[in-house]
C-alpha cells in the first residue's frame, strides 16, 4: 500500500473546520485532543499506533515495531520482519499487526507487546488495516482482501464483493466497517458476509473509527463522511484540500490526523477545530488509551496531553 506523503444514499453536508491559519492552528482549550507534545523519535516512518493491556504499540515501514506504557519513553522492539507494517489492533489478550510490500500480506503476533512471530496470511496481497470485535479479528488489505481469525493465529479468506483497495476497518455497534479506494465501505454483522455501501464520494477512504453512536471515515483531500448505523453515510469535504490518514475515538472526543501535520478534533464528527501541531510530519494513525491520545507518522510521534 502506497502511504502518501511517506515514501449513503448520504446526504451532503459541510462539514465545518473553525480556527486556524495557514501556519498555526486554533482552538485555545488544554487537555486531552487539544494540546499536542512531540516526543522523541528520529527513526522509521511510522504507521499505525493502537493501545492494549496498558501498552502502546506502534508500527512503520521496515518492520519497525515500538512500544511505550506511557507514550513518552519509547522501546524498539524485534519484529522478526524487515516488511513494512501497516495496521495494528488489540483484542482477547493479543496484539496483532499486518503489512506487507507489493510481494504479499505479513502478520504478526504477540501477547505483550514484546515478542513478536510472524505468521502466513495466505494472501499475495498486501494488508493496510486490522481490528477485533465480538470475538473476531478482521484484516483488510490491496484488491478487496479481508481475512478473518478468532484467535489471530489461523486466517481465512473472505469474499469481499470488490476488488477496491481496503485502507482501514473497525468495530462498533454490532458492525465490522471497512473502507478504502474510490469512496468504497463495506459493512458487516459478522467478518463473513459484506455489503457494498453508497458512501457519497469518490475520494480515498484511509481510516475508520467508532464512538458515541457514531462512525467517522476519514481521506484524502480532507474528505471525512460518518453515519449512525454504517448504512446511511452523509460526506462532506472540508475546507482544505490536505488529506487525513488516520481518526480515533476517546474521552467524547474525535481526533484525525494527517498531511503536513494537520490534527482536527470533534466532539459530534460534524464541527471541526483545528489544533496546534508541533511537527509539518504527515501523521499516519492515531489511539486512545490510558486518557491519552498518541498520533504517529514520518519520523514522529505525539502525545495529548
Amino acid at each position: 500500500m502506497e502511504r502518501l506523503g511517506l515514501y449513503g444514499a448520504g446526504l451532503f453536508v459541510a462539514h465545518n473546520i473553525n480556527g486556524g491559519g495557514s501556519e498555526g492552528g486554533g482552538g485555545s482549550e488544554s487537555g486531552v485532543g487539544t494540546t499536542w507534545t512531540r516526543r522523541t523519535w528520529q527513526g522509521h516512518s511510522l504507521y499505525d499506533v493502537t493501545y492494549g493491556n496498558g501498552l502502546f504499540v506502534a508500527v512503520g515501514e521496515d518492520g519497525i515495531i515500538l512500544t511505550s506504557p506511557d507514550g513518552v519513553s519509547w522501546t524498539l522492539r524485534n519484529s522478526g520482519t524487515s516488511r513494512d507494517i501497516y495496521g495494528v489492533a488489540y483484542g482477547n489478550g493479543l496484539f496483532v499487526a499486518v503489512g506487507g510490500f507489493n510481494d504479499g500480506g505479513t502478520i504478526l503476533t504477540s501477547p505483550d507487546g514484546v515478542n513478536w512471530t510472524v505468521l502466513t496470511s495466505g494472501t499475495g496481497n498486501d494488508l493496510n488495516g486490522v481490528t477485533y470485535g465480538n470475538g473476531l479479528f478482521v484484516a483488510v488489505g490491496s484488491g478487496g482482501t479481508i481475512l478473518t481469525s478468532q484467535d489471530g493465529m489461523s486466517w481465512t479468506q473472505q469474499t469481499s464483493g470488490t476488488d477496491h483497495g481496503l485502507s482501514g476497518v473497525t468495530y462498533g455497534n454490532g458492525l465490522f466497517v471497512a473502507v478504502g479506494w474510490n469512496g468504497a465501505i463495506l459493512t458487516s454483522p459478522d467478518g463473513v458476509t459484506w455489503t457494498r455501501r453508497t458512501s457519497g464520494t469518490r475520494d480515498w477512504l484511509i481510516g475508520v473509527t467508532y464512538g458515541n453512536g457514531l462512525f467517522v471515515a476519514v481521506g484524502e483531500r480532507g474528505t471525512i463522511v460518518t453515519s449512525l448505523d454504517g448504512v446511511t453515510w452523509t460526506a462532506g469535504a472540508l475546507p482544505t484540500s490536505r488529506g487525513f490518514w488516520g481518526v480515533a475515538y476517546g474521552d467524547g472526543l474525535f481526533v484525525a490526523v494527517g498531511q503536513d501535520g494537520y490534527i482536527i478534533t470533534s466532539r459530534d464528527g460534524i464541527t471541526w477545530t483545528r489544533r496546534t501541531s508541533p511537527t509539518k510530519d504527515f501523521l499516519n494513525g492515531v489511539a486512545y488509551g490510558d486518557g491519552l491520545f498518541v498520533a504517529v507518522g514520518g519520523g514522529t510521534i505525539l502525545t495529548s496531553p
